[in-house]
């Protein structure tokens, strides 16, 4: 059964609501709505399209909450909630399954795995869409939350289609104050650097600084900071039924050889590798070689 089109199954209620919005959050909203369509449209196998929609879904307490954090180059926080009707719906197609029943009263354990991940997949996507509005590398963490956000939300929308069964979908995104005040200080910044006019060089005989190395005070504000480093032994992709099919007792083998290389992580990046040794009863790493390209060294800073 082909997929009805939400162009064609819902009225154009996102003119007038997209046209009222601030440009920086229209830019966000539109960044979600877009990479919702094409995941959706992936695990699907058909196309998915949405509209961002005025008249967000009724509040009920089967309702489902995820938050969502900002981190990298922008800081903040919104949520996302849908029904546990349209948390169902998604779910099932993310996992390849028949239609559901016309109302669903409470989504399931499995289901809301599922939806999640999906969720996950799609937050992933948009951390990469969004980094130009926030003018560097964006990374977006998801997580189940148990209730309605503390905080009064800067701007609310939804993102609504409806499934071959003529049922709404709906996803509502929340964004706090706290984001939408970045969204608009990083907008307003960009627009200020646009606007520069760059003095024409003066004369001289010195070499012009290079302009991608900071000076050395910049180094010495940042040397007191604490980061967080990660040991990875090895990795393995795995389908999604293995990982909810994991149980205490199962072993999940690693890609990597026992001999191996283990990897120094700073803030998800490689910068060093070594072997694992025991101090004082408890786990270190000697360094047998470190991780030196300019694309690491750059983005380390």
């Amino acid at each position: 059964m082909s997929e009805i089109s939400a162009a064609a199954t819902l009225p154009d209620a996102s003119s007038d609501l997209v046209s009222k919005l601030r440009p920086e959050i229209r830019a966000w909203c539109e960044a979600w709505k877009g990479c919702l369509q094409t995941v959706l449209s992936q695990v699907a196998g058909q196309p998915h399209l949405f509209e961002i929609s005025s008249e967000p879904p009724p509040a009920a307490a089967s309702d489902i909450w995820y938050t969502v954090v900002a981190g990298a180059a922008l800081r903040g926080e919104m949520v996302l909630r849908l029904s546990a009707n349209s948390g169902t719906r998604l779910a099932q197609k993310f996992l390849g399954e028949a239609g559901v029943p016309a109302a669903v009263v409470e989504i399931t354990s499995d289901n809301k795995e599922a939806l999640e991940e999906l969720l996950r997949q799609i937050a992933g996507l948009t951390a990469t869409a969004v980094g130009a509005i926030a003018g560097g590398e964006v990374k977006l963490s998801l997580t189940a939350a148990p209730t309605a956000p503390s905080w009064t939300s800067d701007a609310i929308i939804c993102l609504q289609t409806r499934d071959e069964t003529g049922e709404s979908l709906a996803v509502e995104i929340q964004i706090s104050p706290a984001l939408a005040a970045e969204l608009q200080s990083r907008a307003q910044a960009m627009a200020s650097t646009s606007q520069t006019v760059a003095p024409a060089p003066a004369q001289s005989s010195a070499p012009a600084p290079d302009p991608s190395t900071p000076p050395l005070a910049s180094y010495r504000r940042l040397m007191d900071v604490g980061l967080d480093v990660k040991l990875r032994f090895g990795s393995r992709r795995m389908l999604l039924r293995d990982v909810l099919a994991l149980s205490a007792g199962v072993v999940v083998e690693l890609e990597n050889t026992l001999h191996s290389p283990v990897d120094l992580l700073l803030d998800g990046r490689l910068i060093a590798q070594g072997e694992v040794v025991i101090v004082d009863g408890k786990y270190g790493l000697r360094i047998t070689g470190v991780v030196e390209t300019a694309a690491t060294v750059g983005a380390s800073l």
